[in-house]
């Protein structure tokens, strides 16, 4: 009986120490302690060993009881108090939760891309890190050529480059896949540019690329406006001026009429009623012949715009670096 005894006060004591919550001391309570629990049936029990036996086992008995009673109860008072509520004044105003939403910067891009896979333009991707040949070479910017000057960029010790725009995508889809081709090239591009109001090191920009049989530039005009009616709505202005890219000819200039004044002029558009959004023209044929696609059978054109530029012009702000101050009085207003 001294054994089994000992039995039950080592068990008790392990599970006393493992007691979380209320329930679990309850359930310690009625193991050892409740009409049929261990102890209380070892007690009863004691009634048939012999009186000096009894008065041995029983002695050590009735202590480890009140051990119990006095654990229990200190145990019990112990996790009251853990469970108490903390006041709650329910007149108090209810807490907000803010929930984050889309940088205006992704929200005019996916607006772009959506706008312009609806026309039926693919999306393509290209790397950051990109060879001379993709970024300069094969888009008509020969080593020597001073249209190099233009697109300076960021050189890596082996002699790769930080790409300066998304067109080199276009060439490794034209080197890949053979027309028709329509697709849009969006992403980040770098360029050594100083950090200002209008310029900086790293922004974003998309790029597309149509090349079939009979592409003209007229494809190309209604192309972009209709990407700008959508984009800026139907009573916009577009406008396309001569210019010059080495990978493009013709080459245009797009600019849209001021959405602060609507084409009469102001602060905004210095005055000028128009702002530019976009380079474009028809795809050069010695690009087509870099890529291996013969321009006595086929065409294209292709446009160019940044994303930034687009986001100031449409959410009408002046500063650039706006976006990546990630002020949350700013962005939360997109």
């Amino acid at each position: 009986m001294i054994e089994k005894l000992e039995k039950i006060i080592n068990q008790a004591k392990k599970e006393a120490e493992l007691i979380k919550n209320l329930i679990d001391l309850e359930n310690f309570r009625i193991k050892y302690l409740g009409r049929k629990g261990e102890l209380t049936i070892f007690l009863k029990n004691l009634k048939n060993l012999p009186l000096e036996e009894r008065k041995i086992v029983g002695k050590k008995a009735n202590e480890f009881k009140e051990y119990l009673e006095r654990i229990i109860e200190e145990k019990k008072q112990i996790l009251k108090e853990e469970k108490k509520e903390i006041f709650f004044d329910y007149t108090l105003p209810g807490r907000k939760f803010w929930l984050g939403h889309k940088h205006p910067l992704t929200q005019v891009m996916e607006e772009c891309l959506d706008i312009l896979i609806r026309m039926g333009f693919k999306e393509e991707q290209g790397p950051e890190i990109e060879d001379e040949w993709h970024n300069f070479t094969a888009l008509n910017i020969p080593s020597l050529h001073p249209a190099r000057d233009m697109f300076s960029t960021f050189y890596l010790p082996d002699g790769r480059l930080l790409r300066s725009h998304t067109s080199p995508v276009q060439i490794r889809v034209m080197e890949r896949e053979k027309p028709p081709i329509r697709i849009v090239a969006p992403g980040r591009v770098f360029r050594p540019d100083d950090f200002d109001a209008s310029h900086s090191p790293v922004f974003h920009q998309i790029e597309g690329l149509y090349v079939d049989t009979d592409v003209t530039f007229l494809d190309l005009k209604a192309t972009i406006e209709e990407f700008c009616r959508l984009l800026f709505g139907k009573k916009v202005i577009i406008k396309f001026t001569p210019s010059y890219f080495p990978f493009t000819e013709p080459s245009a200039e797009v600019a849209i009429s001021c959405l602060k004044c609507l084409g009469k002029g102001c602060e905004r558009c210095r005055n000028k009623g128009f702002l530019e959004i976009l380079g474009c023209g028809l795809v050069h044929p010695q690009v087509l012949k870099n890529v291996n696609i013969d321009p006595e059978i086929y065409s294209g054109f292709a446009f160019g715009l940044g994303v930034e530029r687009l986001a100031m012009i449409k959410f009408q702000i002046d500063d650039i670096r706006l976006f990546y101050q990630n002020d949350i009085r700013f962005l939360s207003q997109f």
